[in-house]
């Protein structure tokens, strides 16, 4: 039986590109010489340009097998956090995009470009905002030390091209269509996996230290207890103890082995770092306008960390990555059966989103009218302007809707919300307010795809189908279906309605996508080709191997 496309997709990119650690991290290190590193090799082995584009690809990827949870607020908060660790960590050039998983396995990973992912699982599992920043720190400093392109060139320098034509060709077995489909996508798995195996890219153990090292005292200089680190780890092992004899442990000590000298070593540091103290250097400063941004001011003043929202976007994590709104709700109730005492504001919130997530408004409401008095967070008053233009309150939801836009202009969750609750009634004249709501963000945001969804739909709903179809591409190109876009521009450019304006933005954007879906074509066939060689140069080995295991077991 074959593995779903699912769980194949999600274990090859993880197989490529997450933070492994196989058992060579764990054995001993080689002495190291005393000299000074005066730089890597490794950056020659992909550009940085290419590293945001294959990071892009990979994170498109994960988008396409339905893996990524594509929460504005969620979504907005782990990239504050994010942000907020990597500008007080070494090259702040460096960009990060932060994203979460679906999974509840408790796990964490870095790809190329900066994109650093973290499952539902490890976040649902952290019992403090500390232990979140500890992980992200500890992330980030595999990329601003290089580790990632350091493995690649360490271990064979076809590894590169080989994941990177495996993706492409997934890219392109996917927008195939047909009924082929999934079995050309289980093939290019299949062989990229085959390859990858033979190529395994494991960090060492000195690369593990050094990201413990560099991340502590980045996770103190951005505010953070630079204990979480040695905690998380330590609860982490103390997990994987408990497992023994039954299930497997976490997926995150499989990928980032942790010792008890490990934890030792963290605690060491971290109490060092707390007695030195760290104070952030001061923003530099320039009055050269030529000068980027990065180097007028490469790192802020950092304000007190607000640990109020951890505890807020924890619960809604665990509606969100529940498998239904019904099942987030028993999982609610039995925290509330459990401790009624230790169910407070958090929990509440939570269990609303799910009564409004089955229609339940008028319950739903009513708790966060509640909240609301007590003095929650603005994340109730979005959820009450929902709930209020749901259950027919519209006039009501709408100037909450409003005041809420006001005090917080151009806020996406907010916009994708108002719409998302607009587009819902059907109705071309929600769909002509929708549309008004969101055209101002595709000039800043246009790269969201649930941003580009929206828009599609809403104009849609508008009776504008030119814009609705250029919006649907859009959002399949981003989602990672970059044949499936341009094939509807093509046949969107077929329309006999179309103004010269709409034809010449269309003629542009397949302009723009064809060399791209040609490249993606081109990655396919040659995985195709790296496939039969291995296959080929297996079948050698295997008979060369067996040929000097005969002939060294014959007497002399």
């Amino acid at each position: 039986m074959s593995l779903p496309i699912r769980s194949l997709l999600t274990a090859t990119i993880l197989c490529a590109l997450s933070l492994q650690v196989g058992a060579q991290a764990l054995e001993s290190a080689a002495p190291k010489s005393s000299l000074p590193d005066i730089g890597s090799s490794a950056e020659s082995v992909i550009t940085p340009g290419d590293e945001v584009l294959y990071g892009k690809a990979v994170l498109r990827q994960i988008r396409y097998s339905g893996e990524l949870l594509d929460d504005a607020l969620l979504t907005d908060y782990l990239q504050a956090m994010g942000e907020r660790i990597a500008r007080q960590g070494e090259r702040t050039e460096q960009p990060y995009t932060f994203f979460f998983m679906k999974s509840r396995e408790i796990n964490a990973f870095a790809t190329l470009g900066g994109y650093v992912g973290m499952n539902a699982g490890l976040f649902l599992t952290a019992t403090r905002e500390d232990e979140v920043a500890a992980v992200l720190a500890h992330e980030i400093s595999h990329v601003t030390q290089r580790h990632v392109l350091r493995a690649y060139e360490r271990r064979s320098k076809d590894t590169l091209p080989i994941m990177l034509a495996t993706l492409g060709a997934i890219l392109v077995a996917q927008s195939a269509g047909g009924n082929s489909s999934g079995e050309a996508t289980e093939a290019a798995v299949a062989s990229g996996m085959a390859l990858m195996q033979q190529r395994a890219i494991d960090y060492t153990r000195d690369n593990e230290y050094e990201a413990d090292r560099v991340g502590i005292q980045t996770l103190a200089k951005a505010g953070y207890d630079p204990l979480a680190m040695a905690d998380f780890f330590a609860r982490m092992s103390r997990a994987m103890r408990s497992t023994i004899g039954g299930d497997e442990g976490p997926e995150f000590l499989r990928t980032h082995p942790v010792t008890t000298t490990r934890i030792s070593e963290a605690k060491d540091r971290a109490e060092k770092v707390r007695i030195v103290g760290f104070v952030p250097p001061s923003p530099v400063a320039s009055s050269n306008p030529l000068l980027p941004s990065h180097l007028l001011n490469t790192r802020t003043s950092i304000a007190p960390v607000d640990r109020e929202w951890f505890a807020w976007a924890q619960t809604r994590m665990r509606v969100l990555s529940a498998r239904s709104p019904t099942v987030a709700m028993d999982e609610l109730q039995q925290r509330k059966v459990a401790n009624p005492a230790q169910f407070g504001g958090p929990d509440q919130y939570a269990l609303a989103l799910a009564r409004i997530q089955v229609g339940e408004f008028n319950t739903a409401l009513q708790e966060l009218v509640a909240l609301r008095e007590q003095g929650a967070p603005w994340w109730v008053d979005l959820a009450i302007a929902e709930t209020q233009y749901l259950s027919g309150q519209r006039a009501l939801g709408r100037d909450s809707f409003e005041q809420l836009s006001r005090a917080r202009p151009d806020n996406r969750a907010i916009a994708l919300t108002f719409a998302s609750a607009m587009i819902r009634t059907g109705e071309k004249d929600e769909g002509l307010r929708a549309q008004s709501i969101l055209r101002p963000l595709l000039l800043t945001q246009g790269d969201d795809p649930d941003l580009q969804t929206s828009f599609a739909r809403a104009s849609e709903l508008a009776g504008d189908p030119v814009r609705a179809g250029e919006a649907h591409a859009e959002a399949a190109l981003l989602a990672g279906g970059a044949e499936d876009a341009l094939n509807q521009l093509n046949a969107l450019k077929q329309r006999d309605d179309l103004d010269y304006y709409q034809r010449a933005r269309i003629d542009a954007r397949i302009i723009e996508i064809t060399p791209w879906v040609l490249e993606l074509r081109e990655r396919g066939r040659k995985a195709n080709e790296r496939q039969q060689i291995s296959a080929t140069t297996q079948k050698d080995d295997s008979r060369r191997s067996g040929w000097q295991l005969k002939a060294s077991a014959t007497p002399r």
